[in-house]
């Protein structure tokens, strides 16, 4: 149908000719379009006749045609807009958008000033939104309006929108009488915002008036309690957060009639410790005593939208210090430059993809050249006020005037700029939603280059990747005086939400769960810890960041890792000094990550002493154990300190958990093998048990008094015997004394209440071993075990050693025997030690038979493999070909042969079959297999119990982890270890069949053969 030239001169006089003059892109979805016209004909087909003919008419027109078009061929969320209000939309084209912006936020003030009901405040507000989103949406579609205009006009609606609120707010507290203000507090118009003590400062965006289409509100809100009086129930800051959350609600609630804006709350200082509205005493003692750089930089766009103006300006005033240092120490421009490198900043290099790229994030982005500004105004700004203007296009402006900007530079970032804030805005204005990601089809990019018209995708493409390219030149300049701080990618611990970049860059680390990293590091940043309140603290902490993520990312789980070095810094007093120390030493830092990724017994212990890690700088601490003599002096020094009983247990804790962890760190670092940690480790122990003997037979003698002669002996066996302890290996103990010769009884003890030796040393050794395992404020030193002692768990504690000789020759199980092959005297008299070892030796090379024998250490094996069945190749102990193959081997050829050879007897299983080599008892080759193989297993054992436990996961491992392992090992690979563990287990237990466990059934058939003998005949 054509239209008819009254309707054409009827569209000719109410299309606004600024409206009818735009160049309306053609619309990205023809088809579309065309539907939404024929929406918009019934729509005026239900209007009334004056304005069905102007709706009918704007259809018509050409000019009009074009207009709706654009919108309805584009944008499902302005269509909907039009076709909701077309009268609304018919006005709007009339008169334009500046004076039916400048009605909507006349009737705003009006209504600030109304007594009306909640429901229709709601409503009213959002109306008011949705016809400012549609009269902005079609001025910046147009190209009507400059950048500047379409996000002032937004800012000042949600100005207009708060004070609205607030004001209803605050009148409805009044008339209940909860509230009552100064009577200057009313301003002239009759609303009670001036004065009212409540303010609300807008941040980032909305702070300098660059609210996006789609935006939401940061907003931070304070209050001055004496300039107001509550006599509400609630405490007057419990009031003020419930006044800021209903004021949120008005504005950002989803209702039939849409929202007005989504507010964050969440720049307020310390947002995970502190409640929504913050008095101006407590905000102003936060910024003095542990506002960040970071917030320095928030802080340069805040400005006061709603409320008590006055009060918020003075507020802001008193900031000013914070915000701009006229003087910067070498620390804080540190720290400027170590948040501007967190954002990564690549001049060049990779190609930039363009579907789905992230114009505010994103290289090139929006925020580059927020970033670009900031920094440089939080450096310079505190000398030269020129450069403190909140806007970005007027800060640009004001770095090239005072000359910090070449004038090139500042104009192409500022074109950039509209640029990218122009595709922001059209990708937003689609369905209203706050997305700054381009679409990641070509199709979809074709769309929104048509909406932002250009001719075609390509054309946009080439604009898109220079714009893109020109900011990411730029802003790579700023980077390159100083060193590469971010690495890995973004890691941006600012602000109120987790970065997207930061939370992608901790996923490809290695971390799980990203945004509970971002706050834990954001806690620190807000000095929640002692270690981080002070300001050259977190500076330093910045500057180390990057770093320590990505050496947490290499181990086995980051985030338990980065929960240890969180539990760490909660305990530290103070962090310059420990932050200063991993700033000058990289290789601490290194150390520190591997030590909480790696080391959970470490990390534990490094939270108690974090002094520790400057012992790690002497490389000494690498050097194989000093031995039992000079730890004995260093111990017998540290107790000379002690005050009572108590101070020597909490003493000989703090030491030998020291030096263990010493003796980890040079585990870990390799600096050590596995046998020199293993001798350290029980010489620690020996030292221990010695240092705590003499404190504990003191304690016992307040009451008992001492008995004559060479008092009590402590007989190791295990790992402390053969000396090859681990980090988590607990004592294998057996406590003797010297009897009678013939079994009598010794005097008594000469104390106030006398014992007989049996009891006192009894007693004594049960003190001792309190000492070394209870529970202290230091910790535990070490889980004793003392079942190994004669009749076990049955038998005295301790024991004459002429009793414990005649339970080894009358009633001693073969397995006993075995264990007593590692038995050493670690503390004793030397005459007691002398005659202890006379004894054991004296056991041990009984000629034995030898059919017995190995069926009773076969049976021993069996019995262990069924309890405790080995299913894993990481099971160093009980897996078949393993540890306990090799020292069933070892003690088994040593009991079967010290009779004749009394010289193959030795603790170490590795170095008796040596020495059975040496007296032609083994093959030398095998021997050499053998020892290889058992220092081959406890390599794996103690690095694994250092690091993760007894349990390995080799699937979920990190690969960090297994290099580590592989190299402590002394393999090239991980899977080289793993070739070589299953070789190694296979070709033992070959070794265990031939010599023990076929020997062992053929001695049993044999038995078996002889006992059933007389029977058959």
């Amino acid at each position: 149908m054509t239209a008819g030239p009254w309707l054409v001169d009827l569209a000719a006089t109410m299309l606004n000719a600024a409206f009818a003059a735009a160049d309306w892109p053609q619309p990205a979805d023809p088809a579309q379009a065309e539907l939404a016209r024929q929406r918009w004909s019934e729509a005026a087909a239900r209007l009334e006749p004056p304005e069905r003919a102007r709706a009918e008419a704007l259809a018509a027109e050409a000019a009009g045609r074009r207009l709706l078009d654009a919108l309805f061929g584009s944008s499902p969320f302005l269509t909907d807009a039009l076709l909701r209000e077309p009268v609304f939309t018919l006005d709007l084209l009339r008169d334009g958008p500046d004076a039916v912006m400048a009605e909507l936020l006349d009737e705003l003030k009006a209504l600030s000033k109304q007594e009306v009901p909640r429901d229709r405040l709601s409503a009213e507000l959002r109306r008011a939104k949705r016809r400012a989103a549609l009269a902005v949406g079609l001025a910046d579609v147009g190209g009507l309006w400059a950048l500047e205009a379409v996000t002032g006009a937004l800012s000042e609606l949600a100005d207009a929108a708060l004070d609205a609120a607030l004001a209803w707010l605050l009148a409805e507290r009044i008339a209940r009488g909860d509230l009552e203000l100064p009577a200057s507090a009313c301003a002239k118009d009759g609303t009670p915002l001036e004065r009212c003590g409540y303010f609300v400062l807008a941040m980032g965006k909305y702070g300098a008036r660059e609210l996006n289409y789609s935006s939401d509100v940061d907003l931070i809100v304070f209050y001055e309690p004496g300039r107001m009086a509550w006599h509400g129930r609630r405490t007057l800051s419990e009031a003020m957060v419930r006044m800021t959350e209903e004021l949120a609600r008005l504005i950002d609630e989803r209702t039939a009639e849409g929202y007005v804006f989504r507010t964050d709350l969440r720049l307020r200082p310390d947002p995970g410790a502190t409640p929504l509205a913050i008095s101006v005493d407590a905000a102003l003692a936060y910024y003095e005593s542990a506002g960040q750089n970071w917030e320095r930089a928030a802080m340069i766009k805040a400005r006061v939208a709603a409320g008590d103006r006055a009060t918020g300006d003075a507020f802001l005033r008193d900031l000013k210090p914070f915000v701009w240092r006229k003087h910067l120490d070498f620390w804080a421009i540190q720290d400027v430059h170590s948040i501007k490198r967190q954002i990564q900043a690549v001049k060049g290099g990779a190609e930039v993809a363009v579907e789905g790229h992230n114009v505010k994030l994103g290289r090139g982005g929006i925020r580059e050249i927020e970033f670009f500004c900031q920094t440089q105004q939080l450096i310079f700004g505190g000398r030269d006020p020129r450069l403190r203007d909140p806007c970005t296009l007027h800060a640009l402006q004001a770095l090239a005037d005072s000359g910090h900007v070449e004038a090139r530079t500042a104009k192409e970032l500022a074109e950039a700029y509209r640029e990218l804030r122009r595709i922001e805005h059209r990708l937003q204005m689609v369905d209203d939603r706050q997305t700054h990601s381009l679409p990641d089809s070509a199709a979809g990019i074709a769309r929104i280059a048509t909406f932002l018209g250009y001719p075609d995708g390509a054309s946009f493409r080439r604009h898109l990747l220079a714009t893109l390219h020109c900011v990411e030149g730029h802003y790579g300049e700023l980077f390159e005086e100083a060193p590469p701080l971010s690495g890995p990618g973004n890691l941006v611990f600012t602000g109120g939400e987790p970065d997207p970049g930061t939370v992608e860059t901790l996923a490809r680390l290695g971390f799980k769960d990203g945004e509970r990293v971002f706050n834990i590091v954001r806690a620190w940043h807000h000095g929640r810890y002692r270690a981080t309140r002070s300001a050259r603290a977190r500076e330093l902490l910045t500057e180390l960041m990057p770093a320590l993520l990505e050496k947490l990312g290499q181990t086995r789980e980051p985030d338990e890792g980065l929960a240890r070095f969180d539990a760490f810094l909660g305990r530290l007093p103070e962090g310059v000094q420990l932050f200063s120390l991993l700033y000058q030493n990289p290789s601490l830092l290194d150390l520190l990550a591997e030590v909480m990724g790696r080391a959970p017994a470490l990390a534990e212990h490094l939270g108690r002493n974090a002094a520790l890690l400057e012992a790690v700088i002497d490389g000494r601490f690498l050097e194989p154990s000093p031995g039992r003599a000079v730890l004995q002096e260093e111990l017998a020094r540290e107790l000379g300190q002690a005050r009572d009983f108590q101070d020597c247990l909490d003493i000989v804790r703090r030491w030998a958990n020291d030096r263990r962890f010493l003796i980890g760190i040079a585990l870990l670092r390799h600096g050590i093998e596995v046998d020199e940690a293993g001798v350290a480790l029980s010489d620690v122990a020996e030292t221990c048990i010695a240092g705590l003997l003499g404190p504990c037979t003191e304690e016992l003698a307040r009451n008992h008094g001492h008995l004559p002669g060479p008092g009590l002996a402590v007989l190791a066996l295990g790992k402390l015997g053969g000396r090859d302890m681990t980090v988590s290996s607990d004592l294998d103990l057996v406590f003797l004394y010297e009897g009678q010769p013939h079994g009598g009884e010794l005097d008594e003890s000469d104390g106030p209440k006398p014992l007989p030796p049996s009891l006192y040393y009894g007693r004594l050794a049960q003190r001792l071993i309190s000492a070394l395992s209870a529970l202290t404020g230091e910790g535990r030193l070490y889980e004793v075990d003392p079942r190994l002692r004669p009749s076990g768990s049955a038998g005295p504690i301790a024991l004459s050693r002429q009793g414990f000789l005649r339970y080894q020759q009358e009633e001693a199980w073969v397995w006993e025997h075995m264990a007593l092959t590692r038995a050493r005297v670690v503390v004793a008299e030397p005459a007691l030690q002398a005659a202890i070892e006379a004894d054991i030796r004296s056991v041990l090379t009984v000629p034995r038979e030898p059919g017995h024998l190995v069926v009773e250490v076969d049976a021993m094996r069996e019995r262990i493999a069924k309890q405790y069945p080995g299913r894993s190749l990481w099971d160093c102990k009980y897996l078949r070909g393993a540890l306990y193959d090799l020292d069933f081997l070892a003690q088994y050829l040593q009991l079967r042969h010290a009779a004749e050879h009394p010289e193959v007897l030795c603790r170490s299983s590795a170095e008796a079959f040596g020495r059975l080599a040496e007296a032609g008892l083994l093959d030398g080759g095998r021997a050499r297999f053998l020892a290889e193989a058992t220092r081959l297993w406890r390599r794996v054992q103690g690095f694994l119990r250092l690091t993760v436990g007894d349990r390995f996961d080799e699937v979920a491992a990190p690969p960090g982890l297994k290099a580590a392992l592989a190299r402590a090992a002394g393999a090239e690979s991980f899977e080289a270890l793993q070739q070589r563990l299953m070789e190694t287990a296979q070709g033992v237990s070959q070794c265990y069949s031939e010599i023990v466990a076929g020997p062992a059934r053929r001695a049993q058939a044999a038995a078996e053969r002889a006992a059933g003998a007389p029977g058959d005949a």
